[in-house]
């Protein structure tokens, strides 16, 4: 089957979350099933030129009722084994640093220029390439316009007369809403503005477009398919979504288990497997020294490593005078280590914290070595989001034999089982409503289970390394879906 990915992001190329992950770990999975696979992204201001090979010719690319001109480069994907990845060279949109915005702003004030001028282009790319897809995957509202384009204006040629598209909602929170004076940049015809899905309370929705338009949905977790068709984790478009919920489909992502594995993992200090568990306490210890905490095998260490943001539920874990983190640190005896940036206002209270707490210790940013060294240290990863489309971190976590302790929602109530005082069955410790009482109880639980239930804790442990979070089943559904998508194209 032939398949273009088309997003915005991609691994190692560009990321700005777990979307570059997926599609890069999803391409490669479908490759080695067998599958023709290409990928489409802007070439930004960091991707060096130099590794990059240049395709002879410009490529000419519908813009605002005219035509802007790019230059192509192309290479091969790390991990695959010749899976090609294509970038637009269009200076003025993508010859700067960021993806979406960057400190200054945000969110780019020619996005709608930028993102049409990607999803344009990979029609023009196929035919620069002689090459046509029977699947066009597009990823979140940055790529939706390509399957909205494929509706309305490639269907009627003989090339794309039998392409399906499919759209995967990676955050439904994230929906490239934008001033509707800016419509005209997609290439499509006024006539189509309402029909299409774009019109959105008087401005134009990317997001809003692409679901309506798409011939197939899918999201990242089962459960976040159910959630996004609620008034409450819809983002005002669940009814859409319910409308259209025949053809919505929850598929877990994956994880990249050669980068991930702690047998394998050359950013910890010592590798170890089911087998050799023990091990995994040089990690903690190293982990203790490293952040600078008291090095002591019997007090239960807890890792977060998180965006500082609200969809986080930093509110509750780290307000003044409101957040769980001050009194957990306070109250138990536990080690807290955290890793993430964001909001300044949150930066700013956990160095706060830090500076009160001799066993709560943060760094500031992002460092990769020291998330796989968090994985691999810590005993327990507290994830209290808000709401979290599929998750990666609690998917790592169980793979180093560390204890989520996780809100049931999305991709995190799909992947932990709670765990049950009577039996020791589970993998980690679930909780409903994200308030700071919650947390804290939660991870009191947790922490008496340490201490009181620790045959329950090593079976844990050991029940979660031994979960199979690869992408070929992934890869397998992502197939079925496909197959169904050419079934039923909306013509």
């Amino acid at each position: 089957m032939k398949i273009l990915m088309i997003s915005a992001e991609v691994v190692p190329f560009a990321k700005t979350g777990g979307l570059a992950d997926a599609v890069s770990a999803l391409s490669i999975a479908l490759e080695k099933a067998g599958h023709d696979v290409k990928i489409i992204m802007p070439r930004y201001y960091k991707i060096d030129r130099k590794k990059l090979t240049k395709l002879d010719g410009p490529l000419g690319i519908p813009f605002n009722y005219n035509e802007t001109w790019s230059a192509v480069y192309t290479t091969t994907l790390p991990g695959s084994n010749s899976l090609p990845v294509y970038f637009i060279d269009h200076e003025q949109s993508f010859g700067r640093e960021g993806v979406y915005g960057n400190p200054l702003e945000p969110d780019f004030h020619d996005n709608v220029s930028r993102f049409s001028i990607l999803c344009n282009s990979a029609f023009q790319l196929c035919h620069k390439l002689n090459w046509y897809p029977e699947i066009i995957h597009s990823h979140d509202w940055s790529a939706s316009l390509a399957n909205v384009l494929l509706k309305f204006n490639q269907r009627w040629k003989p090339e794309f007369a039998h392409t399906a598209s499919i759209l995967t909602i990676h955050n439904l929170g994230y929906q490239g809403n934008y001033d509707k004076i800016n419509y005209p940049k997609t290439g499509l015809d006024w006539i189509n503005y309402h029909t299409s899905g774009f019109e959105d309370y008087g401005r134009m929705n990317f997001l809003k477009a692409g679901l309506i338009s798409s011939d197939i949905l899918t999201t990242v977790s089962p459960t976040y398919a159910e959630e996004i068709q609620t008034f409450e984790g819809g983002f005002g478009l669940d009814g859409i979504l319910r409308y259209r919920n025949k053809r919505l489909f929850g598929i877990l992502n994956g994880v990249d288990t050669e980068y991930w594995n702690p047998e394998k993992d050359k950013r910890i200090k010592q590798n170890y497997t089911v087998k050799s568990i023990n091990k995994k306490m040089i990690n903690k210890k190293f982990l203790q020294e490293k952040m600078g905490l008291e090095v002591n095998e019997n007090i239960p260490v807890i890792g977060i490593i998180t965006r500082l943001v609200a969809q986080k539920g930093i509110a509750e874990l780290f307000a003044p005078t409101y957040g769980s983190a001050y009194n957990i640190c306070a109250s138990m005896n536990v080690q807290m280590v955290v890793l993430g940036s964001g909001e300044t206002w949150c930066e700013d209270e956990i160095r706060n914290l830090q500076a009160k707490l001799p066993n709560f210790r943060a760094y500031i940013g992002y460092d990769e070595d020291l998330s796989h060294q968090i994985e691999a240290g810590s005993d327990f990863f507290l994830m209290p989001s808000k709401y979290e489309p599929c998750g990666l971190n609690q998917m790592y976590s169980l793979l180093y034999g560390t204890l989520p302790i996780v809100r049931r929602t999305g991709g995190l109530a799909d992947t932990v089982q709670q765990y049950c005082e009577k039996t020791g069955e589970g993998t980690g410790f679930l909780f409903d409503n994200l308030t700071p009482q919650s947390i804290y109880d939660t991870v009191g639980w947790a922490v008496y289970a340490w201490y009181n239930k620790r045959e329950h804790i090593e079976q844990m442990k050991i029940r979660g390394m031994k979960k199979d979070f690869t992408w070929d089943k992934s890869a397998k559904e992502y197939k079925d879906v496909y197959k169904f998508a050419l079934k039923n194209i909306c013509y």
